[in-house]
């Protein structure tokens, strides 16, 4: 695999119970939500549970996931192709936590940052504000 060996570690607040954050994380459907720029391959899953393969796509590259673990607040993926490393979640009422190692050359912490405020942005109640009087 070419690239360098990269790993990173992130966590952030996220204004949403447990069971949200998880339904994001382990349902293909939402995960298609927030995670829109990336492609993923036909036939997932309802929910993704351990020996579930899927590819995704960021442009031409492909990004090979294996689900190796999941819990009731934790998923482990092994990845492989654009990425040879894991990436795991851990999350809780309200704060998801991510860490992500492997070889790539791929900017995996700039990757992951906005990765993560996507869910967060996804995640947030939509906070509508009233009308202003017009004079």
């Amino acid at each position: 695999m070419l690239g360098t060996f990269q790993n990173s570690h992130l966590r952030i607040e996220i204004n949403a119970p447990a069971i949200a954050i998880g339904n994001s994380l382990l349902k293909p459907q939402q995960i298609q939500q927030w995670l829109w720029p990336q492609r993923f391959s036909s036939g997932m899953p309802e929910q993704l549970r351990p020996g579930v393969s899927f590819t995704t796509w960021s442009g031409p590259l492909a990004i090979q996931h294996q689900v190796d673990t999941v819990g009731p607040n934790c998923l482990r993926l092994l990845l492989s192709q654009g990425i040879d490393g894991f990436h795991e979640w851990y999350w809780g009422d309200g704060w998801v936590q991510s860490r992500l190692e492997g070889v790539s050359i791929l900017p995996l912490n700039l990757a992951q940052t906005l990765c993560l405020l996507s869910l967060k942005q996804f995640l947030s109640p939509s906070i509508v504000s009233p009308s202003q009087p017009q004079n």
